[in-house]
């Protein structure tokens, strides 16, 4: 059947192509992508176009965006949507503004006695319910490794969890997922983690203890382990990599292990 919004993104990618050699060396700074199918491949580079005419990239000072790093930026945005097929996942925001560092954020909270503190923040990255994505770029550029760490992906978490209204650690869940099961797994394990950091809050947790602060962080670390540290997530806490795995409907542990297999470099880095 004919399909508006299909001849829309055709034409869209017919007037913005992507040089072969820029993609690849995007591909070279990011790691996590190693081990997609060249469909899979395929499918991220036209998703990064479309994302990149969808969305406003306001690089501030200290910032230098050129044509690779838009699209480094934007496939890292796109890896976690990549098998969540064609709908608006990331609707309800139009602009990611790109700090040249960490920047100062206004924070307010209000105690379980209703008191309420406000005090400044230094951060790397916000996502604003019905607002835009902010991240500092060094974050950024830090990110694509498997090294556990991914701002891009954390932050872009939170756009997916907001999708329910505030960010709470339960985004909408696929109909073929049941509910009880997300949150027994998710729970499960924030409740541990919050157990380690009450008799010792400078325990070494197996992931970063900034996933105990509330459910929302916890969700958007996770996300980022997924990704980023797949291996060390499973062995923490099998059960939320299982969600995640059908929530986002892929398998960086699998990719990792194949790699690790297949790949010299990676048969290195396993072996060091």
């Amino acid at each position: 059947m004919w399909s508006l919004g299909g001849w829309l993104k055709r034409r869209t990618l017919a007037r913005n192509p992507v040089d072969p050699e820029l993609w690849e060396r995007v591909r070279q700074r990011l790691p996590i992508l190693d081990g997609l199918s060249a469909e899979e491949d395929r499918y991220l580079l036209d998703s990064c176009v479309l994302f990149l005419q969808a969305k406003h990239l306001t690089a501030l000072e200290g910032v230098d965006l050129d044509d690779e790093s838009r699209l480094f930026l934007a496939a890292q945005a796109q890896l976690p949507l990549l098998a969540l097929g064609d709908l608006n996942w990331y609707q309800g925001f139009h602009e990611i503004v790109l700090y040249g560092d960490d920047f100062i954020s206004p924070q307010k909270h209000r105690d379980a006695n209703g008191i309420e503190h406000e005090w400044d923040g230094e951060h790397s990255g916000e996502a604003w319910s019905q607002g835009p994505v902010i991240l500092a770029w060094p974050g950024v550029l830090s990110s694509g490794g498997w090294e556990a760490y991914n701002l891009v992906i954390h932050e872009l978490a939170h756009k997916l969890d907001m999708l329910n209204g505030d960010a709470n650690g339960h985004p909408p869940l696929h109909n073929d997922m049941r509910i009880r099961d997300w949150t027994d797994a998710m729970q499960t394990a924030y409740d541990d983690m919050n157990r380690q950091l009450d008799a010792d809050p400078d325990a070494e947790t197996s992931i970063d203890p900034y996933a105990a602060e509330n459910p929302a962080e916890f969700f958007a670390v996770t996300s980022e382990y997924f990704f980023s540290a797949p291996d060390l997530l499973v062995d923490a806490y099998p059960a939320v990599y299982q969600q995640l795995k059908a929530f986002y409907r892929q398998d960086p542990l699998a990719r990792l292990m194949a790699l690790q297999v297949e790949n010299p470099v990676y048969q290195a880095q396993h072996d060091a």
